[in-house]
């Protein structure tokens, strides 16, 4: 089960130096608008997402909620055990029978602060300055094939992202983030594809590829009632 952990560490994702042809902010600009515009980012208050994936034999069924800046909760079950991932701007909490906890536990400092990212629904680009975030065009790398552009985003809270912008459709096609565990670091590497306009105006990924296989978001839902009692553990 430790992919799964690693998976759920995850979810809960640049001063330009110029190239020939674009600024880091021309760049953001065009990602921006392929996502939808921040006008209809802006919008969106509540975010909850189903899926599912596999490993290692097991079929997971996941369901993100995301109240904007407020809280993240994810929802897991694994073979007819559920458990829960619970974010707040103040406090986390994570209750994962199926990997050996028997009682919620509050979660760590340096974990809290590297998944309260997911907190903000449009993502740390979108009005990344207005966010206390730094942004860095580092080049270009080729991705799967994909020639994209390289853009460190170093976030108001010291932690830093390398964000891969495909330079045709201008899509986050990969995130590599730096995560805290016990004490250490580890890096891990997320995939987006088969990007899909809802009727509110925004763009999401609904495949999301880490180093186990791929989620498959199978129902999105903007705007809907979130009961905040739901970020309480317990």
């Amino acid at each position: 089960m430790r992919a799964i952990k690693l998976f759920l560490a995850g979810l809960i994702a640049v001063t330009g130096i110029a190239t020939q042809a674009q600024t880091v902010d021309e760049i953001v600009s065009k990602h921006v608008d392929a996502m939808g515009g921040a006008d209809n980012w802006k919008k969106i208050t509540s975010l909850k997402r189903e899926g599912s994936f596999n490993v290692q034999g097991n079929d997971v069924t996941l369901t993100i909620t995301v109240l904007n800046n407020k809280g993240l909760r994810q929802d897991i079950s694994v073979g007819g055990t559920a458990g829960y991932v619970i974010v707040t701007p103040t406090a986390g909490w994570s209750f994962l029978p199926f990997q050996g906890q028997s009682e919620v536990e509050a979660m760590p400092a340096e974990t809290l602060k590297d998944r309260q990212q997911g907190l903000d629904i449009a993502g740390a680009l979108i009005d990344y300055k207005a966010k206390g975030h730094k942004a860095e065009l580092l080049g270009k790398e080729t991705i799967d094939g994909v020639e994209c552009y390289k853009i460190r985003l170093t976030l108001s809270n010291g932690n830093v992202a390398t964000d891969y912008v495909d330079t045709k459709n201008y899509y986050v096609v990969r995130n590599i983030s730096t995560l805290h565990a016990n004490g250490q670091e580890m890096e891990q590497t997320t995939s987006f594809s088969n990007f899909q306009k809802l009727p509110e105006g925004i763009v999401v990924a609904m495949t999301i590829t880490q180093q186990f296989g791929d989620i498959i978001i199978n129902k999105v839902e903007v705007n809907k009632p979130v009961d905040e009692s739901i970020f309480k553990a317990g």
